[in-house]
């Protein structure tokens, strides 16, 4: 069944409604009157992006923005320890758990009662064909569970990579104008503006300046270090004899800082992903943001079609400036974010690349 929802059909219609809510979301960001955190602001947007467009759901924006918080507050305490205190992270986790639960289900029920003026079939309608495919009704709990794992699946580690791109463009600029280059180029950028139509699956795809610059996030700044694995058999390393059974963990981010293959690794090069260079492409296991092997990230074509869409309408339709007089450290736990979240200040444009005076009521209802 994920197979189908990240399928590249499935992409495709998902894509114009995946624009429109960035569009939305930058023009909010444009309209604020003071810098805003981009790491926090990242995280309404991929939880907008999940809920309207994964989906679905025709929930308000003030009852989404309150979604938003009680998901937040669930993601906080997740990782807990079972320690059931009243006022334990546990508990907290378990009560925003209940809430989250039955703000989903007054939204599935109204999407399955619902069902007119759909133009594209988003995840959940998949999840829900796929079951009476296989000859079972999928239970209310079961619908809330994959809602929670789809959400989930697409929220932290994506606004992890959104922020870590909003970074680098700001540090490089030369990056974002080849960017924009290689958007007129092909015909997507002309006058400032977006070509009408020109935002297909497959001209995205072929942007290969767009695709390493994505890539160079990717490996610099991999959102998760690492994965676990159970291993089928007994096999030494350095020495040490790892039995059939155990489970061990994999670090994504070493491996990248200690491949061979990349040259000056600490560097943000997206040239080194380039048909020159090709880096990436020496040995299956130096690249591996997504994980590696029959294991790996399921929705990784989605995580990448979202950043680049950003991508696109950031070097297209926004100028932006760092607020602080320094670039911000960086922490690794539970995701890779700037410590103070990103301090940006962000500026509407118009066809012809100049600043617009915006209002403050500019984010547009959604109509996805």
């Amino acid at each position: 069944v994920f197979s189908k929802i990240f399928s590249h059909e499935a992409l495709e219609s998902y894509l114009p409604k995946i624009q429109l809510v960035i569009k939305d979301t930058l023009r909010a960001w444009s309209s604020e009157p003071e810098p805003i955190n981009v790491y926090h602001e990242a995280q309404k947007l991929t939880f907008r992006m999940a809920i309207r467009v994964l989906l679905g759901f025709r929930i308000p924006d003030e009852e989404l923005g309150r979604l938003f918080e009680v998901y937040q507050q669930f993601v906080e305490n997740v990782f807990s320890l079972p320690v059931d205190l009243p006022f334990s992270g546990y508990r907290r986790g378990i009560r925003a758990r209940e809430t989250l639960q039955k703000g989903l289900e007054k939204a599935i029920q109204e999407k399955l009662q619902n069902t007119q003026g759909k133009d594209y079939a988003d995840a959940l309608d998949i999840l829900i064909e796929s079951g009476k495919e296989h000859g079972k009704e999928l239970t209310m709990q079961e619908l809330k569970d994959g809602t929670l794992e789809l959400i989930f699946a697409a929220y932290a580690t994506t606004a992890s990579a959104s922020t870590s791109l909003i970074m680098q463009l700001l540090k490089h600029p030369r990056v974002l104008e080849k960017l924009r280059e290689e958007l007129r180029s092909k015909g997507i950028l002309h006058n400032g503006c977006i070509c009408e139509g020109s935002l297909r699956l497959d001209n995205i795809n072929g942007l290969q300046y767009l695709d390493c610059v994505i890539k160079e996030v990717l490996r610099l700044f991999t959102p998760i270090s690492g994965g676990y694995r159970t291993v089928l058999q007994t096999f030494e390393l350095d020495g040490f004899q790892i039995p059939k059974g155990w489970s061990v963990m994999y670090s994504i981010r070493d491996t990248h800082d200690t491949a061979p293959v990349f040259k000056d690794v600490d560097v943000f090069d997206p040239d080194r992903f380039g048909q020159g260079r090709s880096e990436d492409k020496d040995g299956r296991f130096h690249y591996l943001p997504f994980g590696g092997g029959v294991r790996t990230c399921l929705g990784k074509h989605l995580a990448k079609l979202f950043l680049k869409a950003l991508a696109i309408e950031l070097a297209s339709t926004s100028r932006f400036e760092l607020a602080t007089r320094t670039f911000p450290k960086i922490t690794l736990v539970p995701v890779v974010h700037p410590v103070d979240g990103l301090k940006v200040k962000f500026f509407g444009l118009d066809s012809n690349q100049n600043e617009i005076l915006t209002g403050t009521d500019a984010m547009l209802g959604a109509t996805v």
